[in-house]
């Protein structure tokens, strides 16, 4: 069973969502893509346009959204779910593909639908994050349990950890999120990251709505643990989601810059790294510059700091300055400590 504190590396899903169009065809496609671009795992969502709203044109549940604008959220949702029917022949594909499927679940039907799949784990939406029976009811498969804080405040945040965990669940990741289509970079916020770990002692990622993926880097290199990036085979196929996902070649990239990001973040270290140590001989030093005989002073004439390293450290020249020589000495010879004569 997967363990959000126990990862090696950032745990990278591709969101699938409605980018199906609900299209067998295409839901299999983007698995295998996924896999193929490197992601660890792939998230299907599930649920009904029933199970989610009420059939209404009332202005409440009319949709005010530039891409999803002049439809209830009943039409936007009957379009953009996925067929329930699908997941078993899904999950084939997945496991053939050697990738992890799992599921965000939205009522207690939809996780009873996916308890019957054995799903290894299960994802609350931002949207859901405030609906706590909901999250008791997913803490209760015993289940790894990634959530959503788009939009919450801390005490909601705390009520969703708290509520899952007195049900049962011990292995809990959040995931900061901005929960706006596309998100503004600006509004992200990454430095919360850390924050939110400390505060909630818990594995902490990022569900990333910006466009591209230097957001996600960034999040990476304040410790995100979970990485999750919406993705479709191609935007120009309209799907209600494509506008704001990525494409194959740019969620290949993505997961190449988060796995050289975690190399590039390693650990604390001072000193000198193993490629380092043939780079250390072009340090400066002191140099004979000007040929010096015997007894004679060194002086800001005869003797530099220059490159490379083959004298005395340049932090001793104070104390060369006005010594004498204890041999001539020929000009582009470094400086030794045996070159100087020893005070009487």
């Amino acid at each position: 069973m997967l363990n959000f504190k126990d990862l090696k590396k950032t745990f990278i899903i591709a969101e699938i969502s409605a980018n199906h169009g609900q299209d067998f065809d295409r839901a299999a496609a983007l698995i295998k893509k996924a896999r193929e671009c490197g992601a660890d795992a792939v998230k299907f969502q599930t649920y009904t346009a029933d199970t989610l709203t009420i059939d209404c044109s009332d202005k409440y549940f009319m949709v005010d959204h530039p891409q999803w604008g002049g439809q209830s959220l009943y039409e936007l949702y009957k379009k953009a779910c996925t067929p329930w029917s699908w997941f078993p022949a899904l999950k084939k594909i997945a496991r053939k593909n050697r990738i992890i499927l799992f599921s965000t679940v939205f009522d207690r039907s939809s996780v009873d639908a996916m308890e019957d799949l054995d799903m290894p784990l299960y994802k609350i939406a931002s949207f859901e994050l405030v609906d706590l029976p909901l999250i008791k009811y997913v803490a209760k498969t015993g289940k790894p349990l990634i959530m959503s804080t788009g939009m919450a405040t801390r005490r909601e945040i705390e009520e969703a950890v708290d509520t899952a965990r007195h049900a049962g669940a011990r292995n809990v990741a959040l995931l900061k999120c901005v929960s706006s289509y596309p998100a503004d970079p600006s509004e992200m916020n990454l430095r919360t990251i850390p924050h939110m770990r400390k505060l909630f002692n818990v594995p902490v990622g990022i569900s990333d709505h910006t466009l591209g993926s230097c957001v996600s880097v960034a999040a990476v290199t304040l410790g995100a643990a979970v990485v999750e990036k919406h993705f479709t085979l191609a935007r120009r196929l309209r799907t209600p989601d494509g506008f704001f996902s990525v494409e194959p070649d740019e969620l290949k990239m993505l997961v190449n810059d988060v796995r050289t990001a975690e190399k590039a973040v390693g650990r604390v270290h001072y000193g000198v790294t193993p490629s380092e140590a043939r780079s250390r001989i072009f340090r400066r030093s002191l140099f004979v510059v000007r040929d010096i005989r015997k007894g004679q002073l060194f002086t800001d004439d005869n003797i530099r700091s220059i490159r490379p390293s083959y004298g005395l450290m340049p932090k001793y020249l104070p104390q060369v300055l006005g010594r004498k020589a204890a041999s001539d000495l020929r000009a582009g010879q470094p400086l030794r400590r045996s070159d100087i004569e020893r005070r009487a």
